[in-house]
C-alpha cells in the first residue's frame, strides 16, 4: 500500500510540474513537426508529382533521366529549401487527389490556376505563362476559334483545365492520358480538336514535322504550384525560392533551354 501511495504521489507531482511550466509559459518540447515545411526539412525531401510524359515540361530523355522545365524548376526549388526533390510520376488525373491525401507535397506539372482550383488549393506565384492553343487537322475548315467548339468533340485529360475550357465552350470531351494520345485521336477523326500547350505542340511538331495539324486559336494562362491549404510556411518558402530563381535568371535560362523562348514573364 505504501508503494502504491508513493507512486501516486510521484505521478501527481509530475503532472503538477508540467501544469506549472505550461502556466508559466515554458515551452513544451515536441519532436513532431508542426508544419509540412518542418516535416519536409526533417525528412530532407519534398515529394513532387509530375507526369513524365509531357515534353518539354516533364519527360524522360534518351538517357532515361526525368527532366523538363517543370522538373528542373522543382529541383531548383527543392535546393533552395535545403532538401532533395523526390519525384513520383503518374497520370495527371490523380495528382490533385494525391495532394489531398498527402501522397504528394506539391505538384510541378504546368498546372493552370483556375477559380475552381484556387477555391480548394493554395497556389504559388506563377512560374510559367503558358499559351493554350486549339489544335485541329490541317484540312478542318469548320473550327477557326474556341467559339466554334459548340457541339464538337475535343480530347484531353478529363481533369485538366483544357477539358474544362472545352466544356465551357460547349464541346464534349473524350478522355486521354497523354499528349500524343490526344493528337492521335484528332488525326484518326475520333475527336475534332484538342486544347493544349503551345510548347508541347511545338515540341511534338519538331519531331513529327509532316503531321497535318494546325493551330487556329489561343489564349494565355498562368501555371503555378498547387499545395494543400493551411500550409502558409511552405507556400511562402516556395514563393521565395521561385522569386530568387527568377531574379537570378535561372528560370529564364531553363525556359530558353526547353522552349527556345522566355515563358516566365508577367
Amino acid at each position: 500500500m505504501k508503494k502504491i501511495i508513493t507512486l501516486l504521489f510521484c505521478v501527481f507531482m509530475i503532472l503538477g510540474l508540467a501544469s506549472c511550466r505550461k502556466n508559466q509559459g515554458e515551452p513544451v518540447t515536441n519532436d513532431e513537426p508542426q508544419s509540412l515545411l518542418e516535416k519536409i526539412r526533417m525528412e530532407g525531401k519534398i515529394v513532387i508529382a509530375t507526369e513524365g510524359t509531357w515534353a518539354p515540361y516533364t519527360y524522360v530523355d534518351e538517357s532515361g533521366n526525368l527532366t523538363g522545365y517543370d522538373v528542373e524548376v522543382a529541383r531548383a526549388v527543392a535546393d533552395k529549401l535545403g532538401v532533395e526533390a523526390e519525384f513520383v510520376t503518374g497520370d495527371f488525373d490523380g495528382f490533385l487527389i494525391g495532394l489531398d491525401n498527402g501522397v504528394y507535397d506539391a505538384v510541378f506539372n504546368d498546372i493552370d490556376v483556375t477559380e475552381e482550383r484556387a477555391a480548394k488549393y493554395d497556389f504559388s506565384d506563377p512560374y510559367i505563362n503558358s499559351t493554350v492553343v486549339l489544335i485541329v487537322p490541317e484540312d478542318n475548315t469548320t473550327i477557326t476559334s474556341f467559339a466554334d467548339l459548340e457541339g464538337k468533340t475535343t480530347t484531353n485529360t478529363i481533369t485538366s483545365s483544357y477539358a474544362a475550357t472545352a466544356e465551357e465552350c460547349g464541346a464534349t470531351v473524350l478522355g486521354a492520358n497523354t499528349f500524343e494520345e490526344t493528337i492521335n485521336l484528332v488525326l484518326q477523326g475520333r475527336a475534332d480538336a484538342t486544347l493544349n500547350s503551345l510548347g508541347s505542340f511545338n515540341d511534338y511538331m519538331s519531331v513529327h514535322p509532316d503531321e497535318k495539324l494546325k493551330v487556329v486559336d489561343s489564349f494565355v494562362s498562368y501555371a503555378a504550384v498547387p499545395l494543400r491549404k493551411g500550409e502558409p510556411e511552405l507556400l511562402e518558402a516556395i514563393n521565395k525560392a521561385l522569386a530568387d530563381l527568377k531574379a537570378d535568371g535561372y528560370l529564364s535560362k531553363l525556359s530558353y533551354e526547353f522552349f527556345g523562348e522566355d515563358v516566365t514573364g508577367d
